[in-house]
């Protein structure tokens, strides 16, 4: 009961959240999806961490732990570096350009008759094409989650759950794969309801309050799941002896060859550190989001300064990438010891699917009371704060970018209400909402759910970087860079299951074919790039765009050389302290100290070279 009470005081807290920011969300689109530019830095930050927690995101690194070792999580951490870049090159632009979208933003950015339809485009493939299928992702680790926690079938009477029973049965189709024993009907009844009521709550408050409550409720989200976390991390290390002997069990276990392999942070193998120093050396910068597109640009575009949206991504990132991997570091290790498997398991097709069901199973299996209550919380409020980003985020781009830009003003040729618009961007939701649903009942996993998303985002990411860094960048670039991904990821999917290589053949195809197509086209008008370098000051090759308007022509690339120096140093000491207090806590006992001691002490003697340059760089 006392679980429970935790969980209605967070769905309390979240929907009236909601409603108080009710009256200022329905004025108008600015005040709807951007909070009307006034969130602070910090708030921003705490609002993009939240977001990227995920509920699906600890399952995953628990799989992939198990699945290929502690080294394959720079899949994850390399983030960083993008969200760095993000945050002294990117952040403060996304605030200057004043638009409500990045779809919106090929209106100030280029010029010609293809500009509307690349928008339109661009709107339908963010908003609903790649926004749902993370929403998938999210809503297969709901599933997971209500699975263990949420049995519908024994707590509400016989009459009332055979109705959703029949119901489901009728339908004939099936919500997830059971991860816990029971029949596809009955689990696919519960996960039914469970998403239900989950989304309906999210729903209800981030669709009534918009972007500012929706930011209100992830800090209390983000505070609540790490606060959560930790707690679990600490009972879990408790369960299995403590975390000095952590190591000795894994290796006692595994044997020392297959515990040294899972507990590396570098591949083991010879033939694999190829493959992965190109993987991680792609995909950080050759991915959907590569210059914060997306939500993140959106917290961007609504903080108060310029220097609030710097501060933004830089918060973002060490909570992100240093405080909440390093917990679920020790969770997923500690699961290797509280749950073993034998090698011959690691064969099997449901292998990665049943190693992140762990994460899940532990905390049912090892909280008592009250801590439980207090996880599933964290792990409710990850799942909320992920979908309202989405929802309240996908529905920008049908309200703003198709409603009001193409249907009202192309179309009908009129200005529409604000009230009008308002009510377009909540009822968006629900049709984002039902293709998320559709594709996630066809998710097995969300390893292989995640993998296919990088691989579509791949072909975006440098031609998303090339549009702020060089003027010559237009239109057909982006176009190309989306219909090359859209024709080589299926044949890339078929044709080979070499992660390395697919990568590595659609980032060089899509940048390629942009490249290429940006020469033999024709250049965005003098007028449209004098009023972008006007409104933004961009970094990078716009040296005849500078000479044109008076300014100083090396200026531009003279901010960008300092935006990435701050980038490169800031990134170092983040993945050298991660590895060094990564290290310290999971060290193989043939390691040396040095290894912990070398790369703290190098990240601390980093941190006043990139520091002051975070708070009084102007970008």
């Amino acid at each position: 009961m006392f679980d429970l009470l935790i969980v209605l005081a967070f769905i309390t807290y979240s929907i009236s959240s909601g409603f108080l920011a009710q009256k200022k969300a329905s004025q108008n689109l600015q005040e709807y999806f951007l909070a009307g530019r006034t969130i602070p830095g910090w708030k921003a930050g705490f609002s993009m961490a939240a977001t990227q927690f995920a509920a699906d995101t600890p399952l995953l690194v628990t799989g992939l732990i198990a699945t290929a070792g502690i080294f394959l999580l720079w899949r994850l951490w390399i983030y960083g570096l993008a969200f760095l870049m993000m945050g002294f090159i990117f952040s403060v632009s996304w605030r200057r350009a004043g638009v409500l979208t990045d779809a919106e933003l090929t209106e100030v950015r280029y010029s010609g008759k293809g500009v509307l339809p690349l928008r339109v485009l661009k709107a339908i493939y963010y908003g609903t094409v790649i926004n749902c299928v993370v929403m998938a992702m999210v809503l297969v680790a709901a599933i997971r989650i209500a699975e263990v926690f949420l049995p519908w079938h024994q707590w509400l009477p016989a009459g009332i759950y055979n109705f959703f029973l029949n119901i489901t049965q009728f339908l004939g189709f099936t919500l997830g794969g059971s991860v816990s024993g029971l029949s596809p009907a009955i689990a696919t009844t519960n996960n039914l309801l469970s998403i239900l009521l989950i989304i309906s709550f999210t729903t209800l408050y981030s669709t009534t309050g918009g972007l500012r409550s929706v930011v209100a409720t992830d800090v209390v989200q983000f505070i609540l799941a790490m606060l959560g976390t930790l707690i679990y991390g600490i009972v879990v290390v408790s369960h299995i002896g403590g975390l000095t002997g952590l190591v000795d069990k894994v290796i006692q276990i595994y044997g020392f060859n297959l515990a040294d392999k899972m507990l590396s942070f570098v591949p083991k193998s010879g033939e694999l550190l190829l493959p992965f120093l190109i993987i991680i050396g792609l995909q950080w910068f050759f991915q959907m989001n590569s210059d914060g597109t997306g939500y993140l640009a959106q917290r961007s575009m609504g903080c108060a300064t310029d220097k609030d949206a710097r501060i933004a991504a830089l918060v973002f990132s060490w909570m992100q990438i240093f405080l909440r991997s390093l917990i679920w570091l020790v969770i997923g290790v500690s699961l290797l010891v509280a749950y073993p498997f034998l090698p011959a398991d690691a064969a099997s097709g449901n292998f990665a699917a049943s190693r992140e069901i762990l994460f899940v199973t532990g905390i049912n299996d090892l909280l008592p009371p009250g801590v439980r209550g207090i996880m599933l919380t964290a792990m409710l409020a990850a799942l909320a704060s992920t979908i309202d980003t989405h929802l309240n985020w996908g529905a920008s781009y049908w309200s703003n970018d198709i409603y009001q830009r193409l249907i009202c003003k192309e179309w009908l040729k009129r200005k529409p209400k604000n009230r009008e618009l308002v009510l377009a961007a909540r009822l968006s939701n629900l049709l984002i909402l039902t293709i998320a649903l559709i594709i996630m009942a066809h998710l097995s996993s969300i390893q292989t759910a995640w993998f296919i998303s990088l691989l579509f985002g791949a072909g975006m990411g440098s031609v998303l970087v090339m549009r702020w860094l060089w003027e010559r960048i237009n239109l057909f670039s982006e176009l190309a860079a989306i219909v090359v991904s859209l024709i080589v990821a299926p044949i890339l999917l078929i044709s080979t299951d070499v992660e390395w290589i697919r990568l590595s053949v659609m980032a060089s195809v899509s940048t390629i074919a942009a490249i290429a197509i940006t020469f033999v086209t024709p250049a965005t008008s003098h007028t449209v790039l004098k009023d972008f370098y006007n409104r933004i000051q961009p970094l990078g090759f716009w040296r005849k765009t500078a000479v044109l308007i008076g300014d100083n022509p090396n200026l531009p690339v003279k901010r960008l050389i300092g935006g990435l120096k701050l980038t490169f140093l800031s990134a170092t000491s983040l993945f050298l302290l991660l590895f060094g207090v990564g290290k310290l806590m999971i060290r193989m006992p043939n390691e040396s100290m040095w290894w912990v001691v070398v790369p703290i002490s190098m990240a601390l003697l980093l941190i006043p070279f990139w520091w002051s340059g975070a708070v009084k760089y102007e970008g």
